[in-house]
């Protein structure tokens, strides 16, 4: 049985953005300590760790510091490279795994993976060329979705194509990068699903979230998903069994598309915690980034056991403009709860922070939270 790493213990977080920060709040917390390895000097998580360096994640004297004074690291995004994380691996535990990490950071690898294992994606095809199209047109059809299939979120490295000639220059305009062409369905919502699940194969599976995007960017995320009983446990059967397959370790998050009168399509994994659990750290006993803390130091699963129904609504750099949004309009309702991430620079498009409406009625909550983002 693996050796649980108590409160004093130095743990490392690879990414310094808003995931590693909320990550970091949680473990200093919970008495550790915090090594951070990221590039940006500005780093948020950067900003409350005992230590940042401030290094590539290929650097071989950071990734030697990392191993020589962490218990164990996690990482708060999966582009971090697979061969980091093996190379970390053999010094101290890292969870989760490089293979997991591998798969998810992949889209190729992932839809293949998914279809291996009896679990349904959107139809799509591998573009690694510009006459790949030709059999994609037949295969996919169209309207379809262009994905580039490494270092793509939140809508980046993506596009909407109507036929073979806008893929063909949409692909051009991502470089030539091999892509997937994926079927554009008609949605009737998306979902997703966050797990905790430690080296011994225990999970804890938060509520099943309710996603709404805007422009490929998470919008508003409502908990519970006003979605059938039967759904949401296929969903987290579903999500259940891709930790399993994958042999998991840590915090995971599953998204979904609804269709076709609630068929289930697995959208993507996300091999850490996910923006659509950010209502966690209000709505639930155990955050999920107290889950990850967790599981990465062996130690008994978090609660996630909802105390009650929460709208949780991204703030991005456009609410900013020239000036700070109207704070006011959010700091008057005492059942709302405020995050910034401590980013420096707001710009369109950019994750600033976010705000959670909780409510015992989910329709009170949801009111007041789009009450607020159209005040501020």
């Amino acid at each position: 049985m693996s050796t649980t790493i108590l409160p004093g213990a130095t743990l490392g977080m690879l990414g310094g953005g808003q995931l590693g920060r909320m990550f970091t709040i949680a473990a200093r917390t919970m008495g550790y300590r915090v090594m951070v390895l990221d590039p940006d000097t500005a780093s948020p998580a950067g900003q409350f760790a005992d230590e940042h360096i401030c290094a590539d994640y290929a650097d071989k004297d950071a990734l030697a510091k990392m191993a020589s004074s962490c218990a164990a690291i996690t990482t708060e995004f999966e582009n971090v490279p697979a061969a980091t994380l093996r190379y970390l691996a053999a010094h101290c535990p890292v969870k989760p795994s490089a293979d997991a990490v591998e798969i998810a950071q992949n889209r190729v690898a992932e839809k293949t993976w998914l279809q291996q294992h009896g679990l349904q994606t959107a139809p799509f095809a591998v573009i690694n060329h510009a006459d790949d199209f030709i059999a994609a047109a037949d295969s996919v059809g169209f309207p379809a979705v262009l994905k580039v299939s490494r270092f793509g979120y939140d809508g980046k490295g993506q596009a909407r194509v109507a036929d073979l000639a806008s893929a063909q220059a949409a692909f051009a305009n991502m470089g030539g990068e091999t892509c997937v062409l994926e079927r554009m369905l008609a949605l009737e919502c998306e979902l997703s699903v966050v797990l905790g699940r430690n080296e011994m194969g225990d999970t804890a599976i938060y509520p099943v979230t309710e996603n709404i995007h805007e422009a490929g960017i998470l919008d508003i995320s409502i908990v519970p998903a006003r979605v059938a009983d039967t759904l949401s446990a296929q969903a987290r059967d579903m999500a259940t069994r891709i930790a399993q397959q994958l042999n998991y370790c840590g915090v995971m998050a599953v998204e979904f598309f609804v269709v076709n009168g609630g068929q289930l399509v697995v959208n993507e994994i996300a091999p850490r915690p996910h923006n659509s659990g950010h209502y966690t750290l209000d709505a639930c006993l155990s955050s999920q980034f107290e889950m990850q803390i967790r599981a990465l130091c062996n130690l008994p699963l978090g609660a996630t056991a909802l105390h009650t129904p929460a709208v949780m609504v991204n703030l991005l750099g456009d609410a900013w403009g020239d000036t700070q949004p109207n704070w006011d309009a959010l700091m008057q309702h005492p059942q709302a709860k405020l995050h910034l991430y401590g980013k420096q620079s707001p710009r369109p498009g950019r994750k600033m922070g976010h705000f959670t409406c909780i409510d015992n009625d989910l329709n009170t909550a949801l009111a007041l939270a789009q009450q607020i983002r159209a005040a501020l």
